[in-house]
């Protein structure tokens, strides 16, 4: 078991920036786990946004967001970062944290991830 515990979002204007943090509570297991963040929109399925491998030496972005969001980890602190900069209307959506042992196509899949965070969300005003 791997829980994992969102914090961050909230309400940002356009151009603005907000950061996610994402922390496990199972230390000893932390990092074994590829790292992720997805998001859902309402009425809309949930989407990759980035993904980060166990040693942080790759990372993967949706095009949406490429240049604007940054993924990061600290493994001596169990815990995920997405910074969120130049902030548009389109990033609101319920932002998750997922943790799965895939490293192939299943990393931009939710089925890839075996836990995942009770999601935070993120509104971006016009």
């Amino acid at each position: 078991q791997v829980p994992l515990v969102e914090s961050g979002g909230g309400l940002a204007q356009t151009g603005g920036s907000l950061s996610l943090s994402c922390t496990a509570s199972s230390g000893r297991s932390f990092t074994t786990y590829a790292m992720a963040w997805f998001r859902q929109a309402p009425g809309k399925e949930r989407n990759i946004v980035a993904f980060i491998r166990r040693s942080s030496d790759r990372t993967y972005y949706a095009d949406s967001v490429k240049g604007r969001f940054t993924i990061s980890r600290d493994n001596a602190k169990n815990t995920v970062y997405l910074q969120m900069n130049s902030l548009k209307p389109e990033d609101t959506a319920v932002y998750y944290c997922a943790a799965g042992l895939a490293d192939d196509w299943r990393i931009f899949t939710v089925a890839g991830y075996d836990y995942w965070g009770q999601g935070t969300q993120v509104t971006v005003s016009s």
